[in-house]
C-alpha cells in the first residue's frame, strides 16, 4: 500500500486512526508514506496492490 500526503505532518494523525482500525491485527500490509505536491484538487490519494489467492 502507498500512500500519498500534501500535508504529512498535519494528516499523519487522522491516517494512522484508520489504519489502526482498519488493519487491527496481523498480517500488516507493506506500507509507504510519500509527501508530494501534485496532488490536484486532492489531499491525500491511497494505491493498493492486492494478490488474491
Amino acid at each position: 500500500m502507498t500512500t500519498f500526503h500534501t500535508d504529512p505532518e498535519n494528516q499523519l494523525d487522522t491516517i494512522m486512526e484508520i489504519k489502526q482500525k482498519v488493519f487491527s491485527a496481523p498480517p500488516y500490509p507493506n506500507w509507504t508514506a510519500i509527501g508530494v505536491n501534485w496532488l490536484a484538487g486532492f489531499d491525500f490519494e491511497i494505491k493498493v496492490i492486492a494478490r488474491i489467492p
